[in-house]
């Protein structure tokens, strides 16, 4: 919940240096209220939501549908965000049929795994988020194409802990594993982000951990300073 108009300045300097980077996918999650400004502004950029309601429409006042954020000019939603999970209450099966509508509205996903501290303490991590993806991830023909996971371990989001490469690498396998149980050949190409306290001095160290695909970044996005920096870490700048 970060973000007024004055952000744009931001966004259209991510924008710029996003342009310098053709070889890397750059995609922002405003609010909802600059989602529209910010997509007529990009030109490199992919602009999504944070969220959407699982209905295309009705009586549900204050929420965001898919189809809404489709209007607005979004290509892309995250869903099942830890902070949903633990503030809103949602359920693997509540974040299943939003990935199902945003999908049917022609979206992409980007679908929220991760343990708390206590679960990883209690040597459950893998099993917590192999079965959230089981219970999350949508199940329709040529989904997995449309779909990225975002592995945020809950305890490392916004505290600036961050796991060893170990356990990336770890629980990154563990994902890939249980893509390929539910996908098929299809689960050994979707894309697998690390997401917990990314910053310019740890994302070349962990996007080259095996089967990170990219990053889900929090704070380290609200600057274009400080998350080109990331964005620099993923690919070469092009001239």
């Amino acid at each position: 919940m970060n973000g007024l108009r004055a952000a744009m300045t931001e966004a259209r300097a991510i924008d710029r240096g996003a342009q310098r980077h053709p070889g890397v996918r750059v995609g922002i999650a405003p609010p909802f209220t600059l989602v529209h400004a910010m997509s007529e502004a990009a030109q490199a950029l992919f602009v999504g939501g944070q969220d959407c309601h699982a209905k295309p429409s009705g009586a549900f006042t204050g929420e965001i549908s898919a189809p809404m954020l489709k209007d607005a000019g979004a290509t892309f939603t995250i869903l099942g965000h830890s902070e949903r999970r633990a503030m809103h209450g949602e359920t693997d099966a509540v974040v299943k049929d939003k990935a199902d509508a945003a999908l049917a509205a022609g979206l992409d996903v980007i679908v929220c795994v991760g343990e708390t501290e206590g679960e990883r303490d209690a040597g459950q991590a893998e099993a917590v988020v192999t079965g959230q993806l089981a219970g999350s991830l949508p199940r329709g023909e040529g989904d997995a194409a449309r779909v990225t996971v975002a592995y945020e371990p809950v305890w490392a989001i916004g505290t600036g802990r961050v796991p060893s490469v170990e356990d990336v690498a770890a629980m990154h396998a563990a994902i890939r594993a249980k893509l390929v149980e539910i996908y098929g050949d299809a689960g050994a190409a979707v894309r697998i982000l690390y997401g917990g306290s990314v910053n310019a001095g740890n994302a070349v160290e962990l996007l080259g951990v095996p089967d990170v695909g990219g990053a889900l970044v929090g704070g380290a996005s609200l600057t274009a300073d400080s998350f080109l920096q990331i964005v620099a870490a993923a690919g070469p700048a092009v001239d």
